[in-house]
């Protein structure tokens, strides 16, 4: 190796094989969990068209790591790319795409790495591991999948050396059952 000086940059973890193990545990349990309860496995490419990405609105825009080819000709017909800042829209893309191969209502569970192009602070980082779970359906989903949605989580959660913990739910649907406004 070079005596050149190696920089770290922030926002970008990196385990030493203890903490890797660590990891490997509660990836373990929480995969094991989720299936258990029905959920499939499914990966999304790590890239996404900028504009569909950057259709949530906000300054969601600011949070998107663009791809480029370092080789590529300044003026390519190639679209812009950006890595995923969450699991959502490679998902919903996912979804449409896959449509017809489906069982629907479809279960899955997603674990896989995401990038925010924000300035990290204490406990967040611009690179992570996201656990998702959902169900999607063709129409009306029965209200009994959302009440499982905690269940899973807390019965993942149970299995983890994490202490005690609170699971909190909030549901546009209940202020508007005691108002009587609906959305």
């Amino acid at each position: 190796m070079s005596n050149a000086k190696v920089t770290l940059i922030s926002g970008f973890l990196e385990f030493l094989p203890e903490g890797r193990i660590v990891e490997q545990h509660f990836l373990g349990v929480i995969r094991r969990t989720f299936e258990l309860h029905g959920f499939a496995s499914i990966e999304t490419r790590a890239v996404e068209p900028v504009e569909r990405l950057a259709g949530k609105g906000g300054d969601v825009d600011k949070e998107i790591y663009g791809v480029v080819r370092l080789s590529a000709p300044a003026e390519t017909s190639e679209a812009a790319l950006g890595l995923h800042f969450d699991l959502t829209v490679p998902f919903a893309r996912y979804v449409l795409e896959n449509a017809g191969k489906l069982a629907f209502p479809f279960k899955r569970y997603q674990i896989q790495k995401v990038w925010r192009g924000e300035r990290p602070q204490e406990g967040r980082y611009r690179e992570f591991t996201q656990c998702d779970i959902d169900v999607v359906d063709v129409g009306h989903l029965a209200a009994h999948f959302e009440a499982e949605m905690p269940l899973v989580v807390a019965d993942a959660f149970a299995q983890l050396p994490i202490g005690p913990f609170v699971i909190q739910v909030n549901n546009r649907k209940i202020p508007e059952g005691f108002t009587g406004a609906s959305a």
